[in-house]
């Protein structure tokens, strides 16, 4: 397993596993069984059902392609859909524990994974996935083509985790929140914040921290009540954690 640094919008280096061969081949051939089944599903329904061909026979050719096209679609775009909405997985990579990240520490968008949809008729459908697999194989990050252009890297979320290396804080039944406008920030906000402040205080760095509480300031609304940076922003991460679980 190689290992993936990933720098964070806030020069904080975050360090994946890149996804291994066997899981990205597992996620799509996974992937591959759903949309066959589609296709399957769709073909008995319209044409032994329906009896669709006899429709179709009474088209021109730009017309029953036009038709053919349309049934299919979701088969060719399934993968750039289900990225772009589950941000970074398909449900083979959800399965296999997988998921597509940028890594210039930002979140992938949709020109990301429509870049990297495109390149598979380079990285899977040309020689049968060979240029894909040996992209994968020889670069440093695990990356195949479609990546490198994209500028993203697929990693596994297996791994041995504990609580300081998530978004997640402990807090109690009797906890009562301070800042409702938290909600405004998301997972991946919370992730760069915490990894920032957990960072600065090993650095004993209170620029940053300074810096830190003011960019949520001015992103945010929130005014600091506390008056201490530090404590702001344990609140700003535990009010998150209070909010999302309540919601």
């Amino acid at each position: 397993m190689s290992e993936l640094s990933i720098n964070t919008t806030q020069n904080v280096k975050i360090n994946f596993i890149a996804a291994t061969v066997g899981e990205r081949i597992g996620s799509y051939f996974i992937d591959l069984a759903i949309k066959v089944a589609y296709a399957i599903v769709i073909s008995l329904i319209f044409f032994y059902v329906f009896n669709f061909d006899k429709v179709l026979d009474t088209l021109d050719s730009w017309s029953r392609a036009s038709v053919l096209l349309l049934l299919y679609f979701p088969f060719i775009i399934y993968t750039l859909i289900l990225e772009s909405i589950f941000e970074g997985q398909t449900i083979g990579k959800k399965l296999v524990k997988i998921k597509v990240v940028k890594i210039d520490g930002y979140q992938a968008g949709f020109g990301d994974y429509l870049m990297r949809w495109f390149f598979r008729l380079v990285d899977i459908s040309i020689l049968g996935g060979i240029v894909g697999l040996i992209s994968v194989i020889s670069s440093q990050k695990g990356q195949r083509l479609g990546d490198m252009v994209a500028g993203t890297a697929v990693i596994t979320l297996k791994n041995k985790i504990n609580i300081s290396h998530t978004i997640l804080e402990e807090i109690g039944d009797a906890y009562v929140p301070t800042y409702p406008l938290v909600i405004k920030l998301s997972d991946n906000d919370m992730r760069i914040i915490k990894e920032t402040f957990q960072s600065a205080l090993a650095k004993n760095d209170h620029e940053i921290i300074y810096k830190l509480v003011t960019k949520i300031e001015s992103v945010t609304g929130i005014k600091n009540q506390s008056g201490n940076n530090t404590d702001f922003l344990r609140v700003i991460l535990k009010d998150y954690n209070f909010y999302t679980q309540n919601m």
